[in-house]
């Protein structure tokens, strides 16, 4: 259940809950209420005028009582008694001075009030004497007088006992309403709040551990709630850190090798350079020929530096994303096609045979001049590191796009393919061998693959030595220029 719906079910239950408890409790009080009426005296009295009404009532069912044979009369009489079973009303019917029915409690004071009346000659009368009342009422028939005592209790003290008995009810539903507020308040806030502290605890564990330095760490929350997604970019959050952490690392040491091959690269041409100026100024070289000899060598290694730094710079360039970028579509197999056989006779008079096999017509979007660069680049590479008299570089063009060159040279050993782009990797870890290139080709050849929106990665190749798979982004075919054009 989401967050959302806990609150409004938590709204509606803090408004009926103690609403439905207030109701129950509420009958419940009107139910004793009922019951303590019902066994504590039915009718009672206010005062004369109720009496009066009552006694009158009753001294006219009488009257019609006494048309009766005497024989009869007394057992209609009954009728009345119903009136009389709370205990509060007492009824007396005495004829010619006899009692002839009494029905009700009697109380010390009625024999009083009866005494009282009887002194007074009126057919009708009300007499009181503290909360007890009598009415009396005479009347003549056939066969004589007959008198009717009605004794009646006041309600005064029922009224104080009804009132503690409401008030008690009323300071009780208070209180059940009260306590029911409190424990639905507390039922329903552990309700939700458990539901929220629950992924928050689990998120700031989370943000503990990554500020400690673990990673690794995700947060595993199978919840269905609006805190799912939001632990769900924590974890995505934690695994780009981490991403961006290994990296600054990577990076961080890639530019320690940069600064470690750079020094190394700079320094073993400048020993050369210097070693032949003293050799020179020192007079090592005697002939003309010695002396041309050691300028040529520094000519060459001046060179050296120079082919390095233009490297450098290129390679920095791509690196701050500055080196422009002239994308075009262009057509991939007719540009490859060019390329060998423009470079296929230089490279087989250095011992490199250069064929281009199955080039599927395909239209990519590329910078031609960066993807000479890189072609060059690999076909150098295939050249320097050939172990034969004559090596093979085969390239072909897929469908999809993927342009592979494969040598057949001494290859790499596996683990050490992914570093091929790194700057400054070589396979001679001691890079003792100058001839081996600088170690930037490929990590400048990978930027510049990488700034057309392509892929680059080295494999093993068919014939056992390296390749080198390049994708470019496929473009329409229409509208793709001549390869050969440069801009």
């Amino acid at each position: 259940m989401t967050i959302k719906k806990r609150l409004f079910c938590s709204n509606i239950l803090m408004i009926a809950v103690p609403a439905v408890i207030a109701a129950l409790v509420g009958l419940l009080c009107l139910v004793l209420l009922w019951v303590t009426l019902r066994s504590g005296g039915g009718m009672r009295l206010e005062d004369e005028e109720d009496l009066t009404y009552i006694g009158r009532d009753m001294a006219d069912q009488v009257q019609g009582f006494m048309a009766d044979t005497p024989d009869t009369w007394t057992s209609r009489m009954g009728s009345l008694e119903t009136m009389t079973e709370s205990g509060a009303l007492r009824v007396v019917v005495t004829q010619n001075g006899g009692l002839a029915y009494a029905a009700g409690e009697e109380q010390a004071v009625d024999s009083q009030l009866a005494e009282a009346a009887d002194s007074i000659d009126e057919a009708e009368l009300f007499l009181s004497a503290g909360n007890r009342s009598v009415y009396r009422a005479s009347h003549t028939f056939s066969g004589g007088t007959w008198s009717l005592y009605l004794f009646g209790t006041r309600q005064a003290h029922l009224d104080s006992g009804l009132k503690v008995i409401v008030a008690l009810a009323a300071v009780g539903l208070l209180l059940v309403v009260c306590l029911t507020i409190l424990m639905t308040n507390r039922f329903l806030t552990r309700f939700v709040v458990r539901k929220i502290e629950e992924p928050l605890d689990l998120l700031s564990e989370g943000a503990r551990r990554l500020g400690e330095g673990d990673l690794d760490h995700r947060i595993a929350y199978a919840g269905k709630d609006e805190f799912a997604p939001v632990c769900a970019a924590f974890n995505e959050m934690a695994a780009r850190l981490k991403e961006s952490v290994e990296r600054a690392r990577r990076d961080e040491e890639s530019r320690k090798e940069l600064l470690a091959g750079i020094s190394h690269d700079l320094r073993s041409p400048l020993t050369s350079i210097r070693a032949y100026v003293e050799g020179l100024l020192e007079g090592v070289a005697q002939t003309e020929e010695a002396k041309g000899r050691y300028l040529r060598t520094i000519h060459t290694k001046a060179e050296d530096i120079d082919r390095l730094v233009s490297q450098l710079f290129l390679y920095a360039k791509l690196d701050l994303e500055g080196a422009p970028m002239e994308l075009r579509p262009l057509r991939l197999d007719e540009f490859v096609s060019g390329f060998v056989e423009e470079t296929a006779p230089d490279s087989r008079t250095r011992g490199l045979e250069l064929t281009a096999e199955r080039l599927a017509s395909v239209t990519v979007s590329a910078d031609p001049a960066q993807l000479r660069w890189v072609l060059s680049n690999i076909l150098e590479n295939s050249i320097k590191y050939k172990d034969r008299e004559t090596g093979h570089l085969r390239i072909t063009l897929e469908e999809d796009g993927r342009l592979t060159l494969a040598d057949d040279g001494p290859g790499v050993p596996e683990e050490t393919l992914p570093k091929l782009f790194d700057a400054f990797y070589r396979s001679d870890p001691a890079r003792k061998n100058p001839a081996g290139g600088s170690g930037l080709g490929l990590a400048i050849a990978a930027k510049a693959v990488g700034a057309m929106g392509g892929t680059i990665r080295a494999c093993h190749g068919p014939a056992g030595g390296l390749a080198i798979e390049i994708l470019l982004p496929k473009e329409e075919s229409g509208g793709a220029e001549d390869p050969d054009h440069q801009g």
